[in-house]
């Protein structure tokens, strides 16, 4: 069961099943500034760097049975984040729509190209061999980076291409595509003062 609220360019959603309960509430037209509890520490971390370099005021309080394993908050979370941005998104009237940018963390280095396409897709490449079995800060396995990818496109509704160019410390590598997935998606929705309604030839996203 969900609940939403839609105001300007800021939604927020809570919601809630036997395995979860989750509240999101972002600000595209924000500062960074992020409030984040999802009892997973490092997942903590990421969207903390995803609020921080998109300039999305992020908040997130999530709860779960993190005593069976982290997936399904971690699922849950990014299944909200995403439906939050679609609807905050509005209708994608005079925006850039499209985002790109690379990050380094140390010897890391991620790019990330995102479409406001209306059409969710994802393309995940260029993770080194056995990076998705990494326990990372204890609770995070490796596989869930793409998977939080996955929910989050699928339900915003964008293209994702992200592709890891190089890394060898677990943590910096996913680092590095959530800095990355930020800065493009900073780019992406931001206004652009040139475009006059929606930026499709089509008439809509």
């Amino acid at each position: 069961m969900s609940v939403e609220t839609t105001v300007g360019r800021t939604a927020s959603r809570e919601r809630t099943t036997s395995e979860s309960s989750v509240f999101v509430e972002l600000d595209l037209d924000g500062t960074g500034r992020a409030e984040i509890s999802t009892s997973v520490p490092f997942y903590d971390h990421m969207l903390t760097a995803l609020a921080k370099h998109s300039l999305i005021d992020l908040t997130v309080r999530a709860t779960g049975d993190t005593h069976i394993d982290v997936h399904h908050t971690v699922e849950d979370v990014a299944i909200t984040i995403g439906e939050v941005l679609r609807e905050a998104l509005g209708t994608k009237a005079g925006i850039r729509r499209f985002g790109e940018a690379s990050v380094p963390l140390d010897e890391a280095l991620a790019n990330a190209v995102v479409d406001i396409s209306g059409r969710p897709y994802l393309v995940h490449t260029g993770e080194p061999a056995g990076q998705e079995y990494h326990l990372i800060g204890g609770h995070f396995t490796g596989s869930l980076t793409r998977h939080v990818f996955e929910a989050i496109t699928l339900h915003a509704q964008i293209c994702l291409h992200m592709t890891v160019l190089g890394g060898r410390d677990p943590h910096h590598i996913v680092e590095a595509q959530f800095k990355a997935f930020a800065r493009a998606l900073r780019a992406a929705v931001e206004p652009d003062p040139r475009v006059e309604g929606i930026p499709s030839t089509k008439g809509a996203l």
